[in-house]
């Protein structure tokens, strides 16, 4: 991009506009720039300025931004050009990167958008730069940028404006898994042993397990788990227990949900590629494998199950509500002495 005073290429213009003020226009190196916002001078089209009639020409230099969610880019009173952002509910903005920018020029608008919001008395900034803006990475953390998070097809990077605790959430700290309790009526509860993994090879019969997709909720990821291992279709009952871990994955802590399902189907179809074998085995016999009475965790999984079985234990069901701002969600709780009556069409969102 580069700057061209009005007086020496575009003199004609000046005759259309009955204000001077302003000592250059900019014109961009390339025919659109979705990331930049207009591509007037700031002063045009101020209330505060003076009427006018813009030309066609310079209408024409005028550039959209390519989302509506995102505020149109507007410059300091500087007349310097900033990045386009938007608020966010704690004093900080966002912005999101998504047209390709050369690195000097992202430097440029980055410093002085910092610059403009630290005047503004922001905190923290947020910007999200796809993964084929990843040249960009770079020149943010030149300025001062840190990582915060990462998807497949983003990276998050955050800064901290004010001198003060930096107070911006850190990133998830927990992934969430599950283990499907199914028994039928026989007594016997549906385990299998897996290709991989650190059970590999070892001999012992587990419950299916597995880890729960995002925006997934505890309840389908049994469901879909045992559909995906075993081939059972089943009724989400409820949740037996659960047990949170820490440093279980890289970094991040476990939270692990025991849930009771009640099959639906009998005739296993095992998913080859994860697990070796699936069998319907007598739940006395799994509790008495050698692992499960060494291991505590497992031979308290294992009791908790029994109990279920044999005794007056009550888990926690899954109760549909919504949140304040209107989502689906579910209630997971003890619902025994609460007259709430739950069933299959409960379960379902």
């Amino acid at each position: 991009m580069f700057r061209v005073r009005p007086i020496k290429l575009i003199p004609n213009l000046l005759a259309y506009c009955k204000v001077y003020t302003a000592s250059f226009y900019i014109i961009p190196s390339i025919s659109k720039r979705p990331c930049l916002g207009s591509l007037l001078p700031f002063w045009l089209g101020s209330s505060k300025g003076p009427k006018y009639k813009i030309p066609s020409l310079i209408q024409q230099l005028s550039v959209s931004t390519s989302s509506l969610a995102v505020q149109e880019q507007v410059m300091a009173e500087t007349g310097v050009e900033l990045l386009n952002s938007v608020d966010d509910q704690h004093g900080g903005v966002r912005v999101e990167m998504k047209e390709p920018m050369d690195p000097k020029i992202f430097s440029t608008l980055l410093e002085a958008s910092i610059s403009h919001w630290r005047q503004q008395g922001k905190k923290g900034v947020w910007i999200k730069l796809p993964i084929e803006l990843s040249s960009l990475v770079d020149t943010a953390v030149k300025e001062g940028f840190r990582y915060h998070h990462a998807e497949s097809d983003y990276l998050m990077l955050v800064y901290w404006i004010p001198d003060t605790v930096d107070t911006l959430p850190v990133n998830a700290t927990h992934r969430v898994g599950i283990g499907a309790f199914v028994t039928n009526h026989k007594r016997e509860v549906l385990v299998v042993q897996e290709t991989r993994g650190k059970f590999r090879g070892s001999g012992v019969w587990k419950l299916p397990t597995g880890v729960t997709n995002e925006g997934e909720d505890i309840c389908d990821a049994a469901i879909r788990e045992v559909k995906e291992e075993t081939g059972i279709e089943t009724e989400f009952v409820e949740v037996l227990a659960f047990r949170q871990s820490h440093q279980a994955f890289f970094s991040k802590s476990d939270l692990f949900f025991v849930c009771l399902l009640k099959p639906r189907s009998f005739d296993i179809e095992k998913q080859d590629s994860e697990i070796e074998e699936a069998q319907w085995m007598p739940v006395e016999e799994y509790a008495a494998q050698a692992f499960v009475q060494k291991h505590e965790m497992f031979n308290l999984i294992a009791k908790v199950c029994l109990a279920k079985l044999d005794a007056d234990y009550v888990g926690f069901s899954a109760v549909p509500t919504t949140t304040g701002s209107g989502k689906r969600s579910y209630l997971y709780c003890n619902n025994h002495y609460m007259g709430y009556k739950t069933s299959s069409s409960n379960n379902q969102p």
